[in-house]
């Protein structure tokens, strides 16, 4: 008995493995395809992020001294929260005028925007503002911290959250304050005034 080869079952076969062997190629095509693209978009993030977390780091203002220009002895009170600030090192511009300085003070609290139209100490109701090295007010446009310019924040005491006109910011009172750049990078001070004022118009360390 002799067997008989079948060449169309053999055809049958090579077509079925050929079939096989692209279906294979295509979805090793596709998955690749996709972890390419999850690789890049990963990648997009993780430099974000980083960029993200070097602004919060550098993106950051400095804190210089902390002052408080006594208004009446007599009554414990001052009359000018003064808060002088510096661009970190290796900061680029740092613009006051999109800075927040959160406060939590004596009379509650509150988020504190630059004040472009105030003149006077006591326009600041709530907001505050950058003095120059002169002791003029700043408007936003030029309050720009940078290597070659710092400046110094004014707060009227007299304003909430830190006091009110009739019982200012004064002896033995504390506000912590939140300095936050356009960054979201964050610095923390905390004002703590003396017991105790000895002179109408000197300059206490807060």
């Amino acid at each position: 008995m002799f067997e008989t080869n079948n060449d169309d079952d053999r055809g049958q076969v090579g077509i079925g493995t050929l079939i096989v062997f692209i279906a294979m190629v295509l979805v090793a095509a596709i998955a690749a395809g996709v972890l390419i693209n999850t690789a890049g978009m990963l990648q997009s993030q993780a430099e974000a992020t980083g960029e993200e977390s070097t602004d919060l780091v550098s993106e950051r203002i400095d804190t210089t001294s902390t002052v408080g220009i006594v208004e009446s002895e007599s009554e414990g009170t001052l009359e000018e929260i003064r808060v002088g600030i510096t661009a970190a090192p290796g900061a680029d511009d740092i613009a006051l005028g999109d800075t927040v300085v959160q406060v939590v003070g004596p009379n509650g609290q509150a988020n504190l925007v630059y004040d472009d139209e105030a003149t006077d100490i006591t326009d600041l109701d709530d907001g505050f503002v950058a003095e120059d090295d002169d002791g003029e007010f700043v408007d936003a446009s030029s309050a720009v911290l940078d290597d070659n310019n710092d400046f110094t924040l004014v707060f009227n005491p007299g304003a909430e959250p830190f006091g009110t006109s009739t019982e200012p910011f004064g002896e033995g009172d504390e506000s912590a304050l939140d300095i936050v750049s356009p960054s979201s990078a964050t610095t923390q001070v905390t004002l703590t005034a003396p017991d105790l004022f000895t002179e109408d118009g000197e300059a206490v360390r807060l």
